[in-house]
């Protein structure tokens, strides 16, 4: 079974020659660490994996089988900021433990995992410790020597120094402390992350040349073409990215998932000038079909967290009948098999061709004659295409009397809000706070009519839950009570609705982005 260990450390360059003596400063003089206590030496013996075209290394991800030490076994790294790691640890085995080839699937898919790299260390461990003998921080200094494992690869030594926060420990003016006194020692941080990223440069065979042959290279810096490319091709990392954080259960990891395949989507049909949408449709349709599955797990926890926040804020005196018991059941059975059934998606072949597809098109993309032309005389016609859009579906809502009708009109309203919001997103690297106004100013109405087709979807699942009460031979009135407080929460919306998109529809504010980078 694996489990999880967050790792924060900075890792320091030895400037002498391997097997020099090393000096390190006085750390007791750091604020904080009263004792330096040796606790020895130990031997490492790792094997660092990687597909052939090193997939892992180009996510920043280490995945080791290594031996010797307290921690023995197989080790997959993900970055989480700079110098935080967070380690997923499973027992020593010949092969790699399913779990872990799980949280690497969305990377890996069909290639092959292979030893990219053996390190052996050997490690001189100490213990850095407060007055009253509470671990602070771990001190090794490394001695490391790297051999390559593939063909034509060579072999590299060194030393360096790592120092990591006790578990227990997040306060991190202990590593500014240590870092300043090894500075001042002449040891400075070290140019690569880690040391499998040092070794896969330093033992790296020759590359052989490569000619070309003139072949085109992609569109052009700032063109409309490179903005839109670099933009999908971001939100295909994170889509990738995202993928183990969701089988790991991090929080917001659905949702923020299911945001990069709805700004995919986005993109392809705001930008079907700049890439062909004959192509993209189809991939288009696929993220549509991805987005829907995560919701179904997503959908619940808002609502779930929606209801509960309500009967959390009621008065004892108000709450009649078994209202928070009742509540926890209907949510523990609509999540059941919810997350059986996102990790089945994950895992199918559906979604990995998907994967495969957002790739392909990404590698040759199929873009259209606008796609040369400079960004800011494109991206804004597309950006306030989506405006108008919204604004006519914002204005046959309000047109419509309240109920149903104009619930259904202002959640397509949200949708098309989305859509502008995400538009803008995309160009602002272009056209800069023009499009991020309008970006900001188009989320708060995106934001009103989330909150408002939350409270549609609320109300239903309230009408059932005092419905079963009623059949149980319950009390509805808590639920009636919590279903009035959601309808005035959106007539208050309604209400508010006119103001907020003034805001974000103003004529100055979309004359500066008609200008914008010209």
């Amino acid at each position: 079974m694996a489990d999880t260990k967050r790792e924060i450390e900075r890792k320091f360059e030895f400037p002498t020659a391997v097997g020099d003596p090393v000096r390190l400063p006085d750390l007791t003089r750091v604020p904080g660490i009263a004792r330096v206590v040796d606790q020895g030496v130990v031997d490492l013996d790792a094997v660092y994996y990687d597909t052939p075209d090193l997939r892992l290394d180009a996510g920043s991800l280490t995945l080791r089988r290594r031996t010797g030490g307290a921690d023995a076994g197989w080790h997959l790294k993900f970055p989480v900021a700079k110098g935080i790691r967070d380690e997923v640890r499973a027992p020593l085995s010949d092969a790699l433990p399913p779990e872990l080839a799980a949280l690497l699937r969305s990377r890996v898919r069909d290639a092959q995992l292979a030893p990219v790299i053996r390190l052996l260390s050997s490690r001189a461990v100490s213990r850095l410790l407060a007055d009253d003998g509470t671990p602070l921080a771990e001190l090794s200094v490394d001695t490391v020597s790297a051999q390559g494992l593939a063909e034509g690869a060579s072999g590299t030594t060194w030393t360096e120094i790592e120092v990591e926060l006790a578990d227990a420990v997040h306060d991190e003016s202990i590593l500014d402390g240590v870092e300043k006194h090894l500075r001042k020692a002449g040891i400075r941080p070290s140019a690569s992350a880690s040391k499998l990223a040092r070794a896969l440069r330093e033992t790296a065979p020759p590359k052989p040349h490569e000619d070309d042959g003139g072949k085109d290279t992609g569109p052009a810096d700032g063109t409309a073409g490179a903005e839109v490319l670099g933009y999908l091709r971001h939100q295909r990392d994170a889509l990738v990215a995202h993928d183990p954080a969701v089988r790991r259960e991090l929080p917001d990891a659905v949702h923020q998932m299911r945001v990069a395949t709805r700004r995919l989507r986005s993109a392809f049909t705001s930008y079907a000038k700049v890439i062909d949408r004959s192509v993209t449709d189809p991939v288009g349709e696929e993220l549509r079909w991805l987005a829907g599955e995560l919701g179904v797990d997503r959908d619940r926890e808002v609502l779930a967290g929606r209801l509960r926040s309500h009967i959390e804020a009621l008065p004892v005196t108000l709450l009649l009948g078994p209202v928070r018991a009742r509540l926890r059941i209907w949510s523990a059975d609509r999540g059941t098999g919810a997350r059986r059934r996102t990790l089945a998606v994950l895992d199918s072949e559906r979604y990995l061709t998907l994967l495969d597809a957002l790739d392909a098109l990404l590698a040759d993309p199929p873009l259209r004659p606008a796609a040369a032309r400079p960004a800011a005389d494109v991206l804004p016609k597309a950006v306030l295409k989506d405006h108008r859009r919204l604004a006519g579906r914002i204005r046959t809502a309000l047109d419509l009397a309240p109920g149903h009708a104009r619930d259904l009109a202002l959640h397509e309203a949200r949708k098309a809000a989305k859509r502008t919001r995400y538009a803008a997103e995309a160009a602002t690297p272009a056209l800069g706070k023009p499009a991020k106004k309008l970006a900001k100013r188009v989320k708060a109405v995106q934001s009103l009519l989330g909150d408002h087709q939350d409270g549609v979807v609320a109300r239903d699942a309230l009408r059932l839950l005092a419905a079963r009460a009623h059949a149980a031979g319950e009390s509805a009135f808590t639920w009636g009570l919590v279903y009035g407080r959601e309808e005035a929460a959106a007539a208050l919306s309604e209400r508010r609705l006119p103001e907020v998109w003034a805001r974000a529809s103003r004529t100055k504010l979309r004359g500066r982005l008609r200008t914008a980078g010209s």
